[in-house]
């Protein structure tokens, strides 16, 4: 079966999300922010995963929301790492607008599900 459109899009982001982690250890001390960039910006795609096997609309619901936190604290620790020169033009922009397109989807998937699940 195909994936849909956030487990392929939230994959991809945990790729660069990795690739970016990757070059912020060779060029610089290893620091906590990093780390918690790399989970944060991870985390998206493995809740979306859990989504998928949800026992309900419920349970589906609380993941996507999950996916959705994690997606607005990644894009915080993004635009910490341009405002501070470590994430710098072309590749910051990149992974700046594609975090948010994450968090659009998932906003609208959210927002979805819980008119959905008023009506039940």
């Amino acid at each position: 079966m195909a994936k849909n459109v956030i487990q392929k899009k939230s994959y991809e982001f945990a790729v660069e999300v990795i690739k970016a982690y990757q070059m912020l250890k060779k060029t610089h001390h290893e620091y906590d922010l990093f780390r918690q960039f790399l989970r944060s910006g991870t985390s998206i795609g493995a809740n979306i995963q859990e989504s998928v096997a949800a026992q309900s609309r419920k349970d589906f619901l609380s993941k996507v929301y999950i996916s959705f936190k994690e997606a607005r604290e990644t894009l915080y620790w993004i635009n910490l790492l341009i405002d501070t020169g470590y994430l710098t033009p072309p590749f910051s922009n990149t992974l700046k607008s594609k975090c948010e397109e994450l968090i659009r989807i998932l906003s609208s998937i959210t927002k979805t599900t819980s008119e959905t699940l008023k009506k039940i």
